[in-house]
């Protein structure tokens, strides 16, 4: 049964419009990883997150850098949110401020609040070197503040905000970053996305939440295993890198050729350019439940929540009811949500 629900009540201080699945799951722990060294100069951390899909369930889209739509914005992380009855996803932005990403310390300089992994001077952006793995031979824009480290607390890898998980509101200026104007995710970034979700050991259903690849140094780039080597990747993951990155359009390309000849002629420069499903994006299988909605219970193929890693016109999210004892399928449910 697909049902149209309008809902004003757990996220209306910071939900927009979206449509999504409900599923009974929660989403995996986040795994731990090295982050990759930074391949180019001016490129920001997207941290790795869990996304969902309906003919296999959640899948990870492993950690990558890439190159900001314009000098100046910052990447506010996309993250799940649980209200007691169902997961929504929120969809992550580029913006001038860092916004509300549930609380969630995705690593990499995400912390739960802000970003401590570096900051723009003019068009140049700096990398903190204390938190973030840069490649010095090409990225010459560093310092240290290790400050940041010592101020962190971290207590766990958990995935999603709301009971069961991060206990986290937004903050005045979390707030105030949402009303601001956003670039939704780019298209480097969608793709990326696509590129995962056809890749079937990415599926914590296969993986039991310990995808092979969690990182990339860039989109179709070198992958990476949690150890910060280089991980296997399949025949059949390999044809499907190779399709989508046929499927570039030219300004894409054009992007990837000016920021290459901007980091070759100006090294204090920032470069401009560019998750959710494939051809169905939010499109998601209910697994059955009879008993209990308490996060992460009821799959025993999903790992406990643990330790985590080191897309705006308007935020698009998935919802996600109550998780399941099993991985029985149902029907999915659509929703609008509505701020």
């Amino acid at each position: 049964m697909v049902l149209l629900i309008v809902s004003l009540a757990a996220f209306k201080t910071y939900a927009q419009v979206s449509i999504g699945i409900s599923v009974r799951l929660a989403p995996p722990a986040l795994p731990t990883y090295t982050q990759p060294p930074c391949p180019v100069d001016g490129y920001l951390w997207t941290p790795g997150y869990w996304a969902y899909n309906a003919d296999g369930g959640y899948y990870w889209v492993p950690g990558v850098w890439v190159a900001p739509p314009r000098p100046g914005y910052l990447w506010t992380p996309g993250y799940w949110g649980y209200d007691g009855a169902i997961y929504v996803y929120h969809e992550g932005y580029w913006g001038r401020h860092i916004g509300f990403y549930g609380g969630v310390n995705y690593g990499g300089g995400y912390i739960g609040t802000g970003y401590v992994g570096g900051r723009w001077s003019g068009n140049s952006f700096h990398y903190n070197t204390a938190v973030v793995n840069v490649n010095t031979t090409v990225v010459h824009n560093t310092y240290v503040n290790k400050t940041v480290i010592n101020n962190v607390t971290v207590n766990n890898h958990t995935s999603f905000n709301g009971p069961g998980g991060v206990a986290a509101k937004p903050r005045p200026e979390e707030q105030a970053a949402e009303r601001e104007q956003h670039v939704q995710p780019t298209g480097e970034q969608l793709t990326h996305r696509q590129v995962a979700g056809k890749d079937r050991s990415q599926f914590a259903s296969v993986n039991n939440g310990r995808p092979a690849t969690v990182a990339m140094n860039k989109v179709n780039g070198k992958r990476f295993n949690p150890e910060g080597h280089t991980a296997k990747t399949s025949a059949a993951n390999g044809a499907n890198d190779n399709a989508v990155r046929n499927q570039h359009t030219p300004a894409d390309n054009n992007n990837d050729r000016a920021a290459a000849k901007q980091d070759g002629a100006d090294k204090t420069g920032s470069h401009g350019m560019a998750n959710n499903t494939a051809e169905k994006p939010h499109h998601h299988s209910n697994a059955g439940n009879t008993a209990g909605n308490r996060p992460n219970e009821g799959n025993n193929r999903q790992p406990a929540q643990n330790h985590h890693s080191s897309s705006n016109t308007a935020r698009q999210h998935e919802q996600h009811a109550a998780p399941a004892r099993s991985h029985e399928n149902a029907k999915p449910e659509e929703h609008e949500k509505h701020r």
